[in-house]
């Protein structure tokens, strides 16, 4: 890797990110390679080494790079990719003994683990009580947050909402929720989910979702706001599902009608 010729409208810390990032692309700098230090670069390009650690940071923000304390730099590995279908909820899939997420993770030869960091009653945010139909002045929800991770990376956090009025008095406030999870003790509870809403957003991580994810400098979240809806029509649950960017896609296919 040699420096690039001069530009007088590129930084010299961006023209150091250029050449960096051409490299990582063209295969000359490898996954899992380390970068070279901030002195050589700065040494190399004849620029300071503040302007090499810029560079640097530059392209940990887009995701092409990260830092080991005490190690240096290194080109990220290329990430297997979990992708959720919009069949994730059908019943059948529910006879293999497996929730959506160990499914997903199985079929792709990864083992899921999944951890309940916490399930407690509490006011909803607002956009939880608009889809619930509950009031935001009183702790009108069951709120079950979980951490899934595939071969121990964390790729996802849910935070799942319910009706208090409904799930109180049931295995629903317990870790364990027994046999079909908790849509097998909602349809109990009589709501047979029937059709489902999706509301997708991209967005860069809060401090505690890129703690919870360990996510790298740069890389953001897939949101996506789940709204199950029963045989007639009533939404009963809603879920926050947080997916790392680098580690999931959402795969729709839908009849055109």
């Amino acid at each position: 890797m040699t420096p690039s010729g001069p530009s007088s409208n590129v930084t010299p810390s961006r023209r150091i990110a250029e050449d960096l990032r051409a490299a990582i692309k063209a295969g000359h700098l490898a996954p899992g390679e380390k970068l070279p230090s901030e002195r050589t670069l700065a040494e190399r390009y004849g620029a300071a080494r503040n302007t090499a650690r810029e560079a640097i940071r530059l392209l940990a923000e887009e995701g092409l790079v990260t830092a080991r304390h005490g190690s240096g730099v290194f080109v990220r590995e290329s990430q297997r990719l979990l992708r959720f279908g919009s069949d994730r909820y059908a019943r059948a899939h529910r006879e293999t003994g497996l929730t959506p997420f160990r499914l997903e993770a199985k079929r792709q030869g990864m083992e899921a683990r999944i951890e309940v960091a916490a399930i407690t009653r509490e006011r909803p945010p607002q956009d939880i009580a608009e889809r619930l139909a509950v009031p935001t002045d009183e702790a009108s929800v069951l709120h079950r947050e979980n951490h899934y991770f595939a071969d121990d990376e964390p790729v996802q956090v849910v935070s799942t909402y319910l009706r208090w009025d409904e799930a109180q008095d049931t295995p629903l406030t317990q870790p364990r929720t027994g046999k079909d999870g908790i849509y097998g003790r909602l349809e109990e509870l009589g709501h047979i989910m029937t059709r489902v809403r999706d509301e997708i957003t991209a967005r860069m991580p809060t401090p505690a979702e890129a703690a919870v994810l360990d996510l790298p400098s740069g890389v953001p979240v897939i949101e996506v706001l789940h709204t199950s809806l029963d045989q007639d029509g009533e939404p009963f649950e809603v879920s926050r599902y947080v997916h790392r960017a680098d580690r999931t896609g959402l795969l729709y296919e839908l009849p055109v009608e």
